[in-house]
């Protein structure tokens, strides 16, 4: 199967052709404008390429998402969080957020970053744009968590995380998934299928399933961007 090729004005084909394997490969080219991105994640699709690489263009089936209610969470995970004495702030330090999320792994042997120096200027203008966001967990001063992604309204599709500490990038998520089910967000798209998110109550949707989300929710939803104290203070027994 030839893989389209995309000029900067072209739309995204269907995505029905999609290929299998590699799964939700649909199409290279065309550019990380805001609107190209725009159209993108509006359409249910992504963009996932190593440095070096064309612009790779992604939509999986299924699709792993995660409903803010249905969020999944211990009592040892409430109390590690509530002793914590860490502080959540949001879109406070989003290009620092992408700078750690690009940084290597411990657990991941491939060479180079997804996330190259091109990519992170094409979501640091989304978040100019105030379409893409970050949660972070600071210590102190200390950056030592967080999450960014992408605020498609009532959908976020999720990006990355990390955390430097032991239980930071967990503290990311889930005061995530908190906040946007208070400020009515129904749906935390987490791409592709992931053991650690799936323990967190994520689950895998047929693609055709997520893009009636899509559609469903489309009216936009406000992002309260600024300082989120301690959410999970409000974590009750589940």
């Amino acid at each position: 199967m030839r893989l389209p090729w995309l000029a900067n004005t072209e739309p995204f084909p269907a995505l029905s052709g999609a290929m299998h394997s590699p799964n939700g490969l649909l199409c290279a080219g065309a550019d990380l404008s805001i609107q190209r991105l725009m159209m993108a994640y509006a359409s249910g699709i992504f963009p996932w390429f190593n440095e070096g690489e064309p612009i790779l263009w992604w939509a999986p089936d299924p699709r792993c998402v995660l409903m803010p209610e249905e969020l999944v969470f211990s009592k040892r995970d409430m109390r590690t969080l509530r002793l914590s004495g860490w502080e959540i702030r949001s879109d406070t330090q989003f290009a620092q957020v992408l700078n750690h999320c690009a940084a290597p792994r411990a657990n991941y042997s491939g060479a180079g970053t997804w996330l190259s120096n091109e990519m992170q200027s094409a979501y640091c203008a989304l978040h100019q744009a105030g379409i893409a966001h970050s949660v972070e967990v600071f210590d102190g001063d200390e950056l030592i968590g967080g999450i960014y992604g992408v605020a498609v309204g009532g959908v976020f599709c999720g990006e990355s995380m990390f955390g430097s500490r032991s239980n930071a990038s967990k503290a990311a998520l889930v005061a995530l998934v908190l906040g946007l089910e208070r400020m009515g967000f129904a749906v935390l798209d987490c791409q592709v299928h992931s053991p650690h998110l799936v323990d967190r109550g994520a689950k895998d949707i047929p693609r055709a399933q997520f893009q009636m989300l899509l559609a469903e929710f489309r009216v936009a939803r406000v992002w309260q961007a600024g300082a989120w104290f301690e959410p999970w203070n409000r974590l009750g027994p589940k």
